[in-house]
């Protein structure tokens, strides 16, 4: 998909320059084989856009990916949707599935065993959305491009 270009040639912070979708059937591998569809796709983008994509970003994206597919296979019954975008500034991860439930962050409690995802994701992204549709919802994570709270890249990932 191609970037939307203004009148100065320059590509707008929050339009998309790709995007990319991925079905996953909830078979054993299912989590890795989406973290691995997240690398390639920053790798792409890096590639054919030039888009430094620091290693925080990719590290993050990864973590965010498994969480959220994790929790989709784990309490939604059928098949599992994931779409990556990316803007200049921050890549989302979209994950559809067929639960109806909202997911809501447990109140903290330290001797709990498992189910903080959510609250992961959330510490550890820009934005997060929860869209009900008429099947299921739709989570979006959101997670910056930068390493800085200013928004400056430090470095590009090393090759």
């Amino acid at each position: 998909m191609g970037s939307h270009v203004d009148g100065e040639g320059c590509t707008k912070p929050d339009e998309h320059l790709m995007r990319a979708g991925y079905a996953l059937d909830g078979a054993n591998g299912c989590i890795a084989d989406a973290r691995r569809h997240a690398v390639a796709f920053l790798d792409q983008a890096h590639a054919d856009h030039d888009l430094p994509v620091p290693a925080r970003a990719r590290d993050l994206t990864q973590l965010v990916v498994s969480e959220l597919v994790t929790n989709a296979l784990k309490y939604a019954p059928g098949p599992v949707l994931m779409e990556l975008r990316i803007t200049v500034r921050a890549v989302d991860v979209v994950v559809w599935d067929s639960d109806p439930t909202v997911p809501a962050a447990r109140p903290v409690d330290p001797g709990r065993i498992g189910q903080h995802g959510l609250e992961i994701v959330k510490a550890v992204t820009e934005d997060l959305f929860i869209d009900q549709e008429p099947v299921g919802k739709r989570i979006t994570a959101r997670i910056a491009l930068a390493d800085t709270p200013d928004g400056h890249v430090t470095g590009r990932r090393p090759q």
